[in-house]
């Protein structure tokens, strides 16, 4: 049975500006934190029922596997219907932003998006199509929120996602700047060069005017049917498997 500040201590890192301080953050699901015990995060503790016990027998012993009711667990998680195992990771140090790993790849820029959900997605996505890392904007919901962690399902624990001033960062950088607009070039027509950024914008306003102002090539997934929009977290999905397809 856990204690009531043990709980006190876990329901706190619901909140951002606790797991800031503390630098810890929550993961739910055997499946997404056996990816990051696989990971180069450093993993506290977990808290699992009786039945998820054997799930987690060949971890490291500096690993706090404690054993708890589902009672408990309904208690600190941070899902309406909770899964079978909850952990608490440690938030890596922040490595700096060299702009010269960028010079190589596609990255995907990320400007004011406010969804958990959909950050979460994204990383997601980003996975699967083989990139390792995201830069977003400071008003990007922070990657660490709990509903992020739990649409990346795993994902987050191989990509890195950085949060700096994007303006001053593509003018770093100085590639091409793709920006995913309504009016635009078609992705299928665009000529593409690599290396690149990708712009995606805040699902309601869009990109910024501050960065579109630094876009080289306004691109757009053409719309054959009525929809007017289409989800961040879709068009993400889009746009990589399109560079994927031409082997960038």
């Amino acid at each position: 049975m856990l204690s009531k500040s043990q709980i006190s201590f876990v329901n706190a890192l619901h909140l951002k500006k606790n797991r800031k301080d503390r630098g810890l953050f929550l993961v739910e699901g055997i499946k997404s934190i056996t990816e990051f015990i696989h990971s180069k995060y450093q993993v506290d503790s977990i808290f699992c029922c009786e039945a998820s016990l054997q799930k987690f027998s060949s971890i490291s012993q500096d690993v706090k596997l404690v054993e708890i009711s589902e009672a408990d667990l309904k208690k600190i998680s941070t899902l309406t219907t909770p899964q079978d195992a909850l952990a608490i990771i440690r938030i890596p140090e922040k490595t700096p932003l060299r702009s010269e790993s960028f010079l190589n790849k596609f990255t995907l820029l990320l400007d004011g998006i406010q969804d958990p959900g959909n950050l979460g997605t994204i990383i997601r996505t980003a996975d699967w199509f083989g990139f390792s890392e995201i830069v977003c904007s400071e008003d990007t919901v922070e990657a660490y929120n709990p509903k992020v962690v739990q649409a990346s399902m795993g994902s987050l624990s191989r990509m890195s996602v950085y949060y700096t001033d994007l303006p001053a960062f593509i003018k770093d950088v100085q590639i091409p700047v793709y920006g995913a607009l309504l009016e635009g070039v078609s992705i299928y027509e665009t000529a593409f060069e690599h290396p690149g950024l990708v712009v995606l914008g805040n699902e309601g306003k869009g990109i910024s005017q501050n960065v579109i102002q630094l876009i080289s090539n306004r691109i757009t997934i053409p719309r054959f049917g009525g929809a007017e929009s289409l989800n961040v977290a879709v068009s993400a999905s889009i746009i990589c498997s399109e560079l994927k397809r031409r082997g960038f």
